[in-house]
């Protein structure tokens, strides 16, 4: 029976191809998340017709919700003969948006030499694709199976997740008893198990200086030296230190498995967005927001400490250097255990697949397990799709077609073996 899955799954190839171009069609781009609703809408109503009862749940009042940008995610859900396990695949629907440098349209769902090309075909539209197909094969060989199935398409990943699965999370979807094992389809590649993630924390460091007239700056005090002054202690004094720490964790690529920190934006004196010429003004207010991805070696509490005495410091070095800042975003470290039932079932099925083992991998950035770690206190969970985790966000962004059938063929396994209890080839 399981040989009849995979082959199930393979005369399944070309409508795997064509659903996964009808998400990418869909231009679900975060910020500012448009289209949520109809790609929501697109995925329940396909689920529906196969015996799924289906909800649409908006996440009110998360960050971005609103009537024009409502955040609706749905979560499908089939009921076995008889009791047992549920097995959840969630997959997020939002993408970045598309950029520049791309040579094909990059909301057309293009096919060309194997792959299909387009804003999410990577992150995550193909895993979610060949999740549904995987499952959809899986109800015509075993109708009678035990347990539940849930499929979930979910918003707002790409911006922290809030208004998706942790708005679930903080009503049950993603706790036991409504959930045993959850499998989430992001783009580390047909023969890894991700594990879990870094942490990160985003703080925003604002120095604060004296407005006064450009010709006589004098008179005020420049909040951009300060925050240049910050920006050369943080190059001379914290950067060496993050660069000297390495952790235990399987993170890739390799150059993540320390600390990292990246500037993620600079903003000081006028407001930008217009085109004439400023006014020449003393800016009395510099912005920036930090990055730090840290390990599950290190403490959060360490981690803002190590920036907040750079800061203390300077305060002490600089006349008038005032500071303030606040946090923006803070994820724990997760990193799921490698004999936990659901890796155990996927790495089986990734060795009866493509008959070599499994590599446990952490992911450099988070994604929403941190959420139904923390929120749904739920551990038995692990990120497993298709894709090329280095293809994400950039141009002609793709998937190839053969990866997506043969990790639809793994989460098909994966799910016989958590719902039965049993293994075999496919």
């Amino acid at each position: 029976m399981l040989g009849d899955l995979g082959k199930r799954i393979e005369s399944k190839r070309e409508e795997l191809v064509c659903l996964t171009q009808d998400l990418i069609r869909i231009p679900t781009v975060n910020p500012p998340g448009e289209a949520y609703a109809p790609c929501a809408k697109y995925i329940g109503e396909r689920l529906f017709s196969r015996g799924f009862t289906v909800e649409y749940i908006r996440g009110e009042g998360t960050p971005g919700d609103s009537a024009k940008h409502p955040r609706i995610n749905v979560v499908a859900r089939r009921e076995g003969a008889r009791p047992g396990a549920t097995v959840h695949f969630n997959s997020h629907i939002d993408v970045v948006q598309a950029g520049e440098g791309w040579t094909v349209d990059p909301f057309a769902g293009v096919v060309r030499d194997g792959r299909v090309y387009g804003r999410g075909a990577c992150d995550m539209k193909g895993g979610l694709a060949a999740s549904l197909i995987a499952v959809e094969a899986f109800l015509e060989c075993f109708p009678h199976f035990p347990g539940a199935i849930e499929i979930s398409g979910t918003v707002d990943e790409e911006s922290g997740g809030l208004g998706g699965v942790a708005y679930l999370a903080q009503k049950g979807y993603f706790s036991k008893p409504r959930v045993d094992h959850v499998i989430i389809p992001e783009p580390l590649h047909k023969d890894r198990i991700c594990l879990g993630h870094r942490g990160v924390w985003w703080g925003e460091v604002e120095t604060h200086g004296t407005i006064a007239h450009g010709s006589m700056p004098f008179l005020g005090d420049c909040a951009v030296r300060h925050m240049g002054a910050f920006l050369e202690a943080l190059e001379k004094r914290l950067y060496p230190k993050l660069a000297a720490k390495h952790t235990e964790m399987p993170v890739v690529p390799e150059g993540a498995r320390k600390s990292t920190l990246n500037i993620n934006s600079i903003h000081g004196g006028q407001p930008e967005g217009f085109d004439g010429l400023p006014s020449p003004c003393v800016p009395d207010s510099c912005r920036i927001v930090l990055d730090r991805r840290y390990l599950i070696e290190e403490n959060l509490d360490d981690v803002k400490t190590e920036v907040i005495a750079l800061l203390d410091e300077l305060s002490k070095e600089r006349d008038n250097f005032r500071y303030t800042i606040k946090d923006l975003l803070e994820v724990i470290p997760t990193m799921t255990e490698k004999d936990a039932p659901v890796v155990k079932a996927v790495a089986e099925g990734i060795e009866a697949v493509l008959e070599r083992p499994a590599e446990m991998v952490i992911s450099p950035g988070t994604y929403d397990q941190k959420h139904i770690a923390r929120l749904g206190h739920l551990h038995d969970c692990i990120a497993y799709g298709p894709g090329l985790l280095e293809m994400a966000h950039r141009p002609d962004e793709f998937v190839v077609i053969d990866d997506m059938v043969d990790s639809a063929k793994v989460m098909a396994h994966a799910t016989h073996a958590l719902l039965f209890g049993g293994t075999g080839a496919l």
